[in-house]
């Protein structure tokens, strides 16, 4: 598997991580013998180590920073938790979304029952109806949504998208099961569609802005060409 290597310095590295791949392996993860993370997949394509600055779900595809050493992580990650990065996120829900609208929906932390505030904007950029049944309506409709999360909580798109009644396509915990199906039994899409599309900050380093974005997967280009979306 072949990474797309967005943008490096000798600070950083920017990567589109493919759906299902996790960025690296927790301890003693069962899954180490049976499939590569991310980071090991970079060794393989560029060599060397690399160390997360955020986090992208498993099933989530787009774009990740990662240091080349540990040393610079800090400086990048300060950008998140002071809200200086600009996040940029691409998704296709069922139903037909509203225009814009912002979700504030409290959502739990990492490793935790608490619940922390969250805030994600959403605006509707494409609509589609097809003649295509799903249970239990004669049609089916679509939506692609451009969101911007304000916050950055564990599922927080995924959730919030589904708080709306709005659930991602291809979602196994949040979504509709016959959507889902639909996606895969008439495209052969069966990915999350999800995708963590750009970010844009000033480099701590260089002092300049650093604007960078990240093709979509292969079943993103399936559907715009069968809905006839573009960008």
């Amino acid at each position: 598997m072949k990474l797309e290597i967005i943008y490096q310095d000798e600070y950083i590295v920017c990567v589109t991580k493919p759906n299902n791949v996790v960025v690296h392996h927790a301890h003693h993860s069962r899954n180490v013998a049976d499939e590569k993370s991310l980071l090991q997949l970079l060794n393989e394509q560029i060599g060397g180590k690399f160390y997360p600055i955020h986090r992208l779900d498993r099933k989530t595809s787009g774009i990740i920073l990662l240091a080349k050493q540990t040393k610079f992580v800090s400086k990048f990650q300060s950008l998140f938790t002071e809200k200086l990065i600009q996040k940029v996120y691409f998704g296709i829900v069922r139903g037909h979304s509203p225009s814009f609208t912002t979700i504030d929906t409290p959502v739990k932390g990492r490793d935790s029952n608490v619940y922390k505030e969250a805030e994600t904007q959403i605006e509707t950029i494409k609509k589609t109806t097809l003649n295509i049944p799903v249970k239990p309506y004669d049609t089916s409709r679509y939506s692609l949504l451009k969101l911007t999360p304000k916050t950055g909580r564990l599922h927080q798109l995924r959730i919030h998208t589904n708080k709306i009644s709005h659930p991602l396509i291809g979602d196994p915990k949040y979504g509709d099961k016959n959507h889902n199906l639909m996606f895969i039994n008439n495209f052969d899409c069966g990915n999350l569609f999800l995708h963590a599309y750009s970010l844009e900050f000033i480099h701590p380093f260089f002092n300049k802005k650093i604007k960078l974005k990240s093709n979509f997967p292969q079943d993103w280009n399936v559907i715009f060409n069968k809905f006839d979306w573009k960008l």
